[in-house]
């Protein structure tokens, strides 16, 4: 098969090609999935699980990509769930081979079935962003109703997606960005928008949750602005600061059977929305890792047609 693979991790951005792989082994309790889309994360070449395994050894030439649509080729032993020709989407595991390739071995219960009406390309874009939000704001931030949550980089994929739960919730929802993204924040809920670098952050004083994905002095900046109770939530990296008389989470994203189903019915009751940018072919995936630009929306990899 097919794949976008990373053999040295000097290489950087630089290091992804295209090559042929040996078609990937379905051990107890996985499927293999014919992907038809991915998505990847630029920061995945920095990650330790994208270049050895779980007991630290070298696992190269492995292949980048965590978030999968495809449907259900072969079972292995003991998978129940599944079913052989089954439109399915979610997450790859961190420390085995990804999604981009036309085929991956996929623990089951990471998989989620996809409904008919749903497109591929649209799937593959949510697993990460919407179950990251999903678990910053519900399972860790415990936001409810009546409560106001700052969002940093609201209009990016997490934050985005975090700007319309909290919102569906009855949450108050204040969302930070460049100024550029003010139209787009406040299109998708958002009751205020503060530019980073242009907006004082006094309309954000007191808020019981923060919901960070940026990182260093935004974090840092971000602690005394929760109120007493209230809880600072980031993926950015482990905090070094803490609000007073408050909490802060660092977390990754696990999976979630059961809630991206939720997801995906929400997509197609048209309560969410999943903001895809750029859709490019397996053969030019590899350049997609490179900084090169601003990338507004998400981007995904088409591997093969819906």
């Amino acid at each position: 098969m097919r794949a976008i693979t990373v053999r040295d991790r000097e290489a950087g951005v630089s290091g992804p090609a295209l090559e042929d792989l040996p078609h990937p082994h379905a051990a107890e309790n996985d499927v293999i999935v014919r992907v038809h889309a991915a998505g990847f994360t630029r920061g995945e070449l920095d990650w330790p699980a994208t270049w050895t395994d779980r007991a630290g050894r070298d696992r190269t030439p492995s292949v980048p990509g965590h978030e999968v649509s495809g449907v259900v080729t072969e079972l292995g032993y003991g998978t129940t769930g599944l079913s052989v020709g089954q439109r399915v989407f979610g997450l790859t595991d961190w420390a085995r081979d990804g999604s981009l390739a036309e085929y991956v071995a996929v623990e089951a219960r990471n998989l989620a079935p996809l409904p008919a009406d749903l497109g591929h390309t649209v799937a593959a874009a949510l697993p990460i962003s919407g179950l990251t939000a999903w678990q910053g704001l519900f399972d860790h931030a415990r936001l409810t109703t009546g409560q106001t949550v700052l969002v940093h980089g609201a209009a990016g994929g997490v934050g985005s997606i975090a700007v319309q739960l909290a919102r569906e919730v009855g949450a108050r929802v204040i969302g930070t960005g460049r100024a550029a993204d003010r139209d787009t924040v406040l299109g998708l809920g958002a009751d205020v928008f503060l530019a980073l670098d242009a907006d004082p952050w006094t309309a954000a004083d007191q808020v019981d949750v923060v919901f960070d994905v940026i990182g260093g002095t935004v974090l840092e900046r971000s602690a005394p602005l929760v109120r007493a109770g209230g809880t600072l939530v980031t993926i950015a990296h482990p905090p070094t600061v803490r609000p007073e008389d408050g909490r802060s989470v660092f977390f990754v994203v696990e999976p979630d059977r059961a809630r991206l189903a939720d997801l995906a019915q929400r997509l197609r009751d048209g309560r969410l929305e999943v903001r895809v940018g750029s859709v490019r072919p397996l053969s030019e995936a590899a350049a997609a890792f490179a900084p090169d630009r601003r990338v507004e929306r998400r981007t995904i990899v088409r591997v093969a047609e819906d």
